[in-house]
């Protein structure tokens, strides 16, 4: 299968991708956000598709949902050991992360809105700079990179800042897709992208081991 049979699912891969990285600006409970990560990878994984092989792009959707399961199994820990310790008067980990007021979600709903304005208004000028890059792919990495940097100057939760990267990362690895082709540079940003969810991992766990101690 070759990377021109994915073109007519562009359009779709980059709705995709604004409506995951809208809501992961939006939802508060911890397994929603590492399930709306794991379908975002799938939009990611249609766009970069279009340019590279079948086999080199299913490396971003497989290293996509191992990041997922290494913040889940993480976060599962995390929260299940809050849990235990809660008899010895440790408060517990809520499995919402953070909690918005009407007015906060209005004015990110608002943020997000005003850069998927800039991103239309951009996406020609950068089609036109990038030789071979759809447009659809080019409004899905601008969304993800906008929306995941907005999303990264919103927040200080571990779990929120590692969401953030990942997603800022993906819409890079998109416009990269349509400049080179290498199966070292494909592996070498699958393993950035596992060595933040590493880290947010390990962030997760000396949180609990200190909250313990």
């Amino acid at each position: 299968m070759q990377s021109l049979d994915f073109q007519f699912l562009a359009l779709p891969g980059a709705v995709l991708v604004f409506i995951t990285a809208l809501l992961l600006l939006s939802v508060q409970d911890w397994r929603i956000l590492l399930a709306m990560l794991s379908v975002q990878y799938i939009g990611v994984f249609i766009l970069v598709a279009i340019q590279w092989p079948l086999m080199m792009a299913l490396t971003k959707l497989v290293s996509g949902w191992i990041c997922v399961a290494v913040l889940g199994m993480a976060m599962a820990s995390s929260v299940e050991a809050s849990r235990e310790n809660h008899v010895e008067g440790i408060q517990p980990r809520s499995q919402r992360i953070s909690s918005h007021s009407f007015s906060t979600s209005v004015f990110r709903l608002v943020a997000a809105a005003m850069i998927a304005l800039v991103v239309l208004s951009l996406a020609p000028a950068v089609s036109r700079l990038v030789p071979g890059i759809q447009y659809e792919q080019v409004i899905g990495a601008l969304i993800l990179m906008g929306l995941g940097l907005l999303h990264l100057g919103l927040t200080a939760n571990t779990l929120r800042v590692i969401l953030a990267l990942l997603t800022t990362l993906s819409g890079f690895e998109i416009i990269y897709a349509a400049v080179e082709v290498s199966t070292l540079v494909a592996g070498l940003l699958a393993g950035v992208s596992l060595g933040l969810a590493m880290v947010g991992a390990y962030l997760f766990v000396a949180a609990t081991v200190k909250g313990e101690g």
